[in-house]
């Protein structure tokens, strides 16, 4: 049993308190002295040139402080993008200006024109309507295919073509490939759409800029996964303020799920009004405006296809993607649908030979990038659907088709780059069949049949890669940063312990999770141990939180940082206790000699620390602060298997998930109650994508779900009570912790899990349908069992 508060104890979240009663500080609850507000016209067309914006009414209207366009960032860089991809001839991709206000043309609804500022935002949103544009509407290119035809309206001008890039990996497989599927005993063929989704985190994003004319220093608050990076991109790349000069603050977030890690035009805009405001600048965004504003995700076209040899042993995969960049690259998007997709091909198989082809399109949408699970839902989803139709095919269980093809000995180097250190995929399989209780399937299908209803069991087994590092690597595949993770642990005179860390919590229970880690190290209560972050004044530079990547990177660095303040404790103790500090023990939170009864408690030492009259300074520093920034030495692998049963009304095509039941691995796990919501939030995600979630534009570029009017979220009523267990990790073998990660988990595994279920439902009732795209809504389902009869 795990130590009250230590790893492996549900300890419940301390971040709570403060939540639940209403007492969080987001970044909306922060009001400057003198803050002016700040209102974007943005484009009601997809695409246009601009030939003309009279500001003149406008600018006269009450309240009104200045109105900015695109001339008065003539000096300032683009946003910039933090991946590069060479594609499969060599050749960068394709890279356009991504301007703070629309330069020339507009490329999609939402682009922002102009930017009023006033004293109310009321006044500043009036002002705006009364600007005049002259916009010569163009044709817009939204279909990705349509995009790359000869002859296609081009988004920028400036390019070749609309072709970001066409990316082939691995390459030299690629004729290897080709003939194993020449020399199959069987192919299986799946064309599919993993769908346009709108993140919809619980706090729309706010930016809020702030200058000191005393100091010449610039502070931006805004909701962000990863400060520093920000401060890096903003300062550097677009508004060129050095970054000592410049601070950024991420307050309590009330979510991201990686919409919010990206660089966006409004942080960029309010640190440079302010300045030339001469007074705090804030913008608050509305949810009509973030569905408009912030990054969308997936949005891939694929063709999938898996080789079996006679005994049903997978040979080869060949995939083909078309993937929509939107109208500019965003800060990530480019490593989404190759490096965090291409490299997750194999998935938990042996399979000898996989080749993978993206071309990334820019259209006159809102730009695309990562959002939970980034690149992993996506391979899995293509995946675990040609699998089941494989089985299908076949004549044989599906599960057992899968347990034939796992993986089993480890490491294992795949054939797409990536080196799994652990796992037991049958372990995880066993655990799954015996959770899920397939032997009673048979009498619950009989059971929904009796009321008219058709009954489907899905399965599937994903493997991700989690972490996002190391440096060395990701340099190689196109990140334009390192991708380590810091912490700076700091021990006060009377032994309270500070963390501050690089990565940024917006849900994940950092301030809960991390003291456990401390606890357990040092045997001392978790309540002694403080975490700060989000804040570049006064925690080390770090990479922030996406990738299920917390405590897999930052826990490790944290762990490093710790480990120096025990050793140096030990050293003060060893003098202490006249002893050498390598017979020094800490336990229970004191310092003993090895086989004695001598000791020192741990409040004697760090007060020691601090009034150094009794030890050596010549030996010994006074103080206890140490830093560390961990580098991990390859990706954690977090697997899962994951079963599904549904419901379908055969006569209005309605889907209803009865049970959900996951195994997983993460590892070793540090709060199994916060890993549980963890897993529960991702499914949740997950389901809404195979259920409700799409968006929708028409052939004008006009965004058709702008609101929850018309984008389908999941609520309660939509899903099950699950059935977790994370009971079977195997610890990762690279870092001190043996954590894997597992905020991305539920939202990789049940998309397929999911359809798989549905289809299998509708196989059930005589119905030849082998593919329904996401998501599987009535109407989809219904127009599926019409077409197959």
């Amino acid at each position: 049993m795990p130590k009250d508060g230590g790893i492996g104890a549900s300890t419940k979240r301390r971040e709570d308190i403060r939540f639940l009663t209403g007492t969080g500080n987001y970044t909306d609850d922060i009001n400057l002295r003198g803050q002016a507000y700040v209102h974007f016209l943005r484009s009601d067309m997809a695409h246009g040139k601009i030939n003309g914006i009279d500001t003149s009414a406008a600018a006269g209207m009450p309240g009104v402080l200045r109105i900015f366009t695109s001339k008065d960032f003539e000096a300032a860089g683009g946003l910039p993008c933090g991946w590069q991809v060479t594609d499969k001839h060599g050749q960068p991709m394709q890279e356009p200006k991504h301007p703070i206000l629309a330069e020339g043309k507009v490329r999609h609804v939402g682009d922002p024109i102009a930017a009023v500022v006033a004293e109310t935002y009321e006044q500043a949103r009036d002002a705006a309507e009364a600007i005049e544009l002259d916009i010569e509407e163009l044709p817009a290119v939204i279909d990705m295919k349509a995009a790359l035809e000869d002859g296609a309206t081009k988004v920028h001008d400036d390019l070749t073509s609309n072709l970001c890039y066409d990316w082939g990996f691995v390459e030299e497989n690629k004729e290897a490939v080709a003939q194993a599927f020449k020399d199959a005993a069987h192919v299986t063929t799946v064309e599919l759409i993993n769908n346009r989704l709108v993140p919809n985190a619980m706090e729309p994003r706010v930016a809020i800029g702030d200058y000191n004319r005393a100091s010449g220093d610039y502070t931006l608050y805004s909701t962000t996964q990863n400060p520093h990076v920000i401060r890096l991109l903003m300062g550097a790349f677009v508004l060129g303020i050095p970054e000592h000069k410049l601070r950024v603050v991420a307050p309590d977030v009330g979510g991201g799920f990686g919409s919010k890690i990206y660089h966006y035009a409004e942080e960029a805009f309010c640190t440079f009004a302010a300045k030339e405001l001469n007074r705090p600048v804030k913008w608050t965004c509305s949810r009509t405006e973030s569905f408009i504003t912030d990054a969308h995700a997936r949005d891939h076209v694929t063709k999938i296809e898996l080789a079996l040899d006679k005994d049903n042993n997978f040979t080869a995969v060949r995939t083909e993607t078309y993937a929509n960049m939107g109208a500019y690259l965003s800060t990530f998007a480019p490593s989404i649908p190759t490096w965090l997709h291409g490299t997750l091909m194999a998935g938990n198989y042996k399979t000898p030979l996989v080749y993978v082809n993206v071309k990334a399109v820019f259209t006159n949408t809102v730009a695309v990038d990562a959002y939970r699970g980034a690149g992993r839902p996506e391979a899995t989803y293509q995946l675990e659907r040609v699998i089941d139709k494989a089985a299908r095919e076949l004549g044989v269980d599906p599960i057992a088709l899968r347990r034939q093809n796992f993986v089993t000995e480890f490491p294992y180097q795949t054939p797409v780059a990536v080196e799994y250190d652990s796992g037991d995929f049958h372990r995880l399989m066993d655990k799954l069949e015996a959770n899920a209780d397939f032997g009673g399937f048979a009498a619950r299908r009989k059971a929904s049949e009796a009321k008219g209803k058709l009954r489907g069991l899905g399965i599937n087994c994903f493997i991700e890669a989690c972490g996002i590092a190391p440096s060395n690597l990701v340099g190689q595949l196109g990140a334009r940063a390192g991708l380590y993770e810091s912490a700076t642990v700091r021990v006060n005179a009377t032994g309270g312990l500070v963390v501050m860390t690089g990565s940024h919590s917006h849900g994940q229970g950092h301030e809960t999770v991390f003291p456990q880690v401390i606890a357990e190290m040092t045997g001392l209560d978790a309540n002694m141990v403080e975490i700060q972050h989000g804040d570049t004044a006064s925690t080390p530079m770090g990479m922030g939180t996406y990738g299920s990547r917390s405590i897999a990177v930052g826990g490790p660095a944290m762990v490093r940082a710790t480990e120096k303040i025990i050793a140096k404790m030990k050293k003060i103790a060893g003098h202490l206790l006249e002893a050498s500090d390598s017979d020094i023990e800490l336990k229970d939170g004191a310092f003993s000699v090895a086989g004695t009864d001598k000791s020192v408690a741990w409040g004697d030492v760090t007060l020691a620390a601090y009034v150094p009259h009794n030890y050596p300074l010549e030996d010994i520093e006074p103080g206890l602060e140490e830093t560390a920034f961990y580098d991990p030495a390859n990706f954690t692998y977090p697997a899962g298997a994951y079963a599904c049963e549904v419901e379908v009304d055969p006569d209005t095509g309605q889907v209803t998930i009865e049970k959900f039941t996951t195994a997983d691995d993460f590892g070793n796990v540090m709060n199994p109650m916060i890993v549980d919501g963890q897993v529960h939030g991702g499914l949740t995600q997950g389901i809404g994508q195979a259920l409700l979630e799409n968006t929708a534009y028409d052939e004008n570029g006009q965004l058709l779900s702008a609101s929850y009017m018309d984008y389908a979220m999941p609520r309660a009523s939509d899903v099950p009570f699950y059935s977790v267990d994370h009971s079977n990790g195997t610890p990762c073998t690279h870092n001190p912790l043996g954590v894997k990660g597992c905020g991305e988990a539920g939202a990789i595994g049940s998309t397929p899990t999911v359809v798989n279920a549905v289809v299998d439902a509708l196989q059930s009732g005589g119905h030849k349908v082998d593919h329904v795209d996401m998501p599987v809504s009535p109407s989809n389902v219904w127009a599926a069992i019409q077409k197959a009869g």
